[in-house]
């Protein structure tokens, strides 16, 4: 069994000024990097996620602007590939899908950014297509929401996200227990 790191979409508009900061960045950026490092000092594969929109009436992660940009704690370096995406599923119309066989990769450590959005879609794609997923659940972040007036808390988003994609999608676990 061969692992890879997916770090998704933890990108400069997630964050503190930027077009759709969400609860938590700093947090789950900073357990993002801790696996991170962990993945860079075994030598093992890593694989930055950037969402780049191209939808119409986009209002972040707009191409060359400075929230488009992965944040400077989980910046890539010389050997990490960067795979552009335009949807929330990682795999849709992008390489990551081809690149993970070439490397022959079968089970996947996931974080990044939104749970409820881009890590939810690309798990769920992930082990549709045969993967095994440890999702890190704290390195991870979300949103307030709000559905048919009601607000929804970051956290129950979160929780709620994390709880579905448990059962059968991955085994969510926290940075402490993975490292360990």
């Amino acid at each position: 069994m061969k692992k890879a790191l997916i770090i998704i979409d933890i990108q400069n508009d997630y964050f503190k000024g930027g077009q759709m900061p969400v609860v938590n960045a700093e947090k789950a950026a900073a357990n993002a990097k801790r696996i991170l490092d962990y993945f860079r000092q075994k030598g093992d594969v890593v694989v930055h996620i950037q969402h780049v929109s191209t939808r119409a009436g986009a209002t972040f992660f707009l191409k060359d602007s400075p929230g488009v940009a992965i944040h400077n704690i989980v910046q890539p370096v010389e050997n990490e590939v960067v795979i552009e995406k335009h949807y929330p599923n990682a795999f849709r119309e992008a390489e990551l899908l081809s690149y993970l066989k070439q490397k022959n990769i079968s089970d996947l450590v996931v974080c990044g950014m939104m749970t409820h959005v881009c890590v939810d879609a690309t798990t769920r794609a992930a082990k549709d297509l045969g993967f095994n997923i440890e999702l890190i659940g704290d390195a991870c972040a979300t949103r307030d929401l709000e559905v048919n007036g009601a607000k929804v808390k970051a956290g129950d988003v979160q929780n709620a996200f994390l709880a579905a994609l448990n059962y059968y999608y991955s085994d969510v676990v926290d940075v402490e227990a993975f490292l360990k």
